[in-house]
């Protein structure tokens, strides 16, 4: 437990790691994956991995947590002695995991919450996460920690790319007319999170290893306004470019503090498909 007694929560759209999770007492709520034959707590009753197995049969689809989920768990991170709390989500242009984390917070008796919407997903939300945890560890008033967080949202950029666009398409990520285009030309459209959180093409690259170095060439300029940033990479197992693309970001971006390396949760999987590499860029703050 922190100094100040602040509860980090988020839920499993923001992919922090797992050993991060651990050192710092990050409390994540699930996201659901759900099949045909039942509902699945994303990174408790599922992996990743079993997701990708099962999209031979089925392609499940997810939801947010239950408002009941959330309660529990901001009142369990009460019961253990933390005395208020910051919860951090993936976007609420993406999600009504936003949404409704400030109506259970609004709830709250004894036990202030502030919710920060990330505007983001995936291994760049994550790093606004860890971002808190680091801020609430060095004695950043709680009064002051949306604000902060909020603004470094705004400069924290995600950039991903995947092999198949199917996913995408199936989950209604993206159109119709982006998936046919893509998969008749071998386009693979470099996305990224709008101002408003949503998907949005930053660029069309004709194959996989041209995407893949528009990615981290967007990574490199968004690096160049800052004196010093913290990069991140993201893999499933099947496209494990960690080690790779975290060694490129080390040598080619020269004011990179640290380069954050994680996996992807159950419940983004199921709209990425198995082939998929993130990268995201945030500012290290003065």
């Amino acid at each position: 437990m922190n100094d100040q007694r602040i509860a980090i929560l988020t839920d499993t759209g923001t992919n922090v790691p797992a050993d991060f999770v651990a050192a710092h007492d990050i409390r994540q709520v699930p996201l659901m994956v759900n099949y045909s034959d039942g509902a699945f707590r994303s990174e408790v009753d599922i992996t990743t991995d079993e997701v990708i197995d099962r999209f031979a049969t089925e392609i499940p689809t997810t939801s947010l947590p239950s408002p009941n989920d959330i309660k529990v768990a901001l009142d369990k991170a009460h019961a253990d002695g933390y005395e208020k709390a910051v919860f951090v989500t993936i976007s609420s242009g993406l999600s009504a995991t936003n949404a409704t984390v400030e109506l259970v917070a609004g709830q709250m008796e004894d036990f202030p919450v502030e919710v920060v919407d990330t505007k983001s997903i995936g291994v760049a939300a994550g790093l606004v996460v860890m971002a808190a945890a680091r801020m609430v560890e060095g004695g950043v008033p709680f009064d002051q920690l949306k604000g902060k967080l909020t603004l470094l949202s705004a400069d924290t950029r995600v950039y991903f790319t995947v092999k198949d666009l199917y996913y995408l398409r199936h989950g209604g990520r993206i159109n119709e007319a982006t998936y046919r285009l893509g998969s008749v030309l071998n386009l693979k459209p470099v996305f990224y999170c709008d101002a408003e959180g949503k998907y949005a093409t930053v660029k069309k690259c004709r194959g996989w290893e041209k995407a893949l170095a528009a990615e981290l060439a967007f990574v490199q300029e968004q690096a160049k306004k800052y004196k010093k940033v913290i990069c991140a990479v993201c893999c499933t197992k099947a496209e494990d470019r960690l080690d790779e693309i975290a060694a490129k970001m080390r040598a080619t971006i020269p004011n990179v503090a640290d380069v954050i390396k994680s996996g992807i949760s159950p419940d983004l999987v199921v709209h990425t498909g198995p082939g998929l590499v993130g990268m995201a860029v945030q500012p290290v703050l003065d």
